[in-house]
């Protein structure tokens, strides 16, 4: 599996701006929502994507919060860790916590004391790199994207601007629909197999 598939709904950014929605599992009336807000569905390695692109800007915050008003409606597993949704600061300053998945691994730095302070009080740790924090390297992909969740909403609640980086620089970078195990024909229950052998 990828970062994008332990959810149900999953809203991230591509490094070059594009904002994109995941649905892993079917949702009634997903695609009329999602295409009513303005996002435009593409197949995309055997997995429909709903995307909006780098032009959108600030609209993007909005149409993302449509989507996801009506998504919830039918579910509470639903996550965004878009940095195009985002309301950018007045002066545009870098924010004081960055987030990046790469490789396997969850880094982030913290630009501030208070940033810092959030991101070990939800896991993780300092490294000796200044300003540098890490997840443990043991952590299970689905935990470090719950980590980082938390991170960025204890953060936020902060007044504390934050940026998730997905490590997805293109639209072409996002992961393809996790694969199917084949589905094993069914065994017949004790009582089928008795009735068959008299």
């Amino acid at each position: 599996m990828a970062i994008t598939d332990h959810h149900d709904v999953f809203i991230g950014s591509t490094d070059d701006g594009w904002t994109f929605v995941i649905v892993n599992r079917p949702i009634r009336n997903a695609a009329r929502m999602l295409t009513g807000a303005g996002f435009t569905a593409r197949e995309h390695q055997g997995r429909t994507l709903y995307l909006l692109p780098p032009q959108t800007g600030e609209d993007a915050h909005e149409r993302a919060g449509v989507a996801a008003y009506g998504l919830m409606a039918h579910t509470l597993d639903l996550v965004d860790l878009a940095w195009t949704t985002r309301h950018p600061s007045a002066n545009g300053a870098e924010p004081e916590a960055t987030i990046r998945f790469r490789d396997g691994t969850v880094t982030a730095t913290a630009l501030t004391d208070r940033a810092g302070d959030v991101l070990a009080q939800n896991g993780f740790t300092p490294t000796k790199a200044s300003q540098e924090y890490t997840l443990p390297a043991g952590m299970s992909e689905s935990d470090a994207v719950n980590a980082v969740i938390r991170a960025e909403t204890h953060l936020y609640s902060y007044g504390v601007g934050v940026r998730v980086d997905l490590g997805i620089p293109t639209l072409q970078g996002i992961p393809p629909a996790p694969s199917r195990p084949p589905s094993a024909p069914a065994l017949p229950s004790p009582d089928q197999a008795q009735r068959r052998r008299r």
